[in-house]
């Protein structure tokens, strides 16, 4: 427990400044990191499992995927970016695969498993580009601090928000599961996982939510945060059960050991996987409809 606290104590800060004032060059650097970092410990568990993959192929793409995401444009921009690529890469797995695979057994596993990656990892991670710099059409956020005043873009107080909510669930979910936890939830992927942890986890998520657009944020229309950020808790508990199920296929209880008392680095942003295209859909959805 001590590890875990100091390691998510030294994890923090960096985190913050990122999300609030990091310029674009050096955001992106940490995201393509980030993609780098995971897919190097998905790949694995993938081996354990006795899967070939060709990593250099989702090393590639999964970063590809990240710069892209920089081109200047609006949310419905980016869609209009990455799907083509998407379609490129859908091309060129299958063909590059050709010349690595002696045995063709093995040929639709390394191809499947090895674009699954890229979207499982690198796309979803890169939904945080867009976020973070999209030209929003609300006003700069000022924070007052001892008479100086702080500007801070709409996005970072979206990302701040996302990960107060992750953070929060996860947090909640550990500590009432692990004291009273008793009915088992998805005991075949995750027998550590119980009802009462889940519950737990997302009443913090909200909770934590509820504080920050009361305190900080105070948006227009609050029932609309509120509901974005149950559909955030719910895909990010969602994001940690997956990678739960396969870290279990691969009979693995971690998916590396980078970060001390927390497991491997997938193990840290596996609810990010799923909670971050989550809110950009959510802002897709009501791009569209605003």
């Amino acid at each position: 427990m001590l590890k875990r606290t100091l390691t998510a104590l030294l994890l923090i800060p960096p985190v913050v400044y990122l999300i609030g004032w990091s310029p674009e060059w050096l955001f992106l650097l940490a995201v393509v990191a980030a993609v780098l970092l995971a897919l190097r410990e998905f790949f694995a568990l993938c081996r354990a499992m006795g899967y070939r993959v060709i990593p250099w192929i989702g090393y590639l793409a999964g970063a590809a995927l990240c710069v892209v995401q920089v081109f200047p444009g609006d949310i419905f921009h980016s869609v209009v970016i990455v799907t083509p690529l998407i379609v490129l890469l859908v091309l060129l797995i299958p063909t590059l695969a050709l010349r690595r695979s002696t045995d063709l057994k093995d040929y639709l596993v390394a191809t499947s498993v090895t674009f699954f990656g890229i979207l499982y990892i690198g796309l979803t991670l890169s939904c945080l580009i867009p976020i973070r710099f999209y030209p929003y059409p609300l006003r700069r956020v000022l924070v007052q601090e001892g008479g100086t005043i702080h500007t801070i873009d709409t996005g970072s107080f979206l990302l701040f928000f996302l990960f107060l909510v992750i953070w929060a669930g996860d947090i909640c979910a550990y500590l009432v599961g692990r004291s009273m936890g008793r009915i088992p939830f998805f005991a075949r992927i995750s027998p550590r996982k119980t009802w009462e942890g889940s519950l737990a986890g997302l009443a913090g998520s909200l909770l934590a939510a509820w504080a920050f657009t009361h305190w900080f944020w105070k948006p227009d229309n609050v029932k609309i945060v509120m509901l974005i950020a149950a559909w955030i808790a719910v895909a990010g508990q969602v994001g940690d059960l997956v990678e739960s199920a396969i870290k279990r296929g691969a009979n693995q209880k971690d998916s590396g050991t980078l970060l001390p008392g927390h497991g491997g680095f997938l193990d840290r942003i596996d609810s990010l996987l799923f909670a971050a295209p989550a809110l950009w859909l959510a802002l897709f959805i009501l791009g569209i409809f605003s």
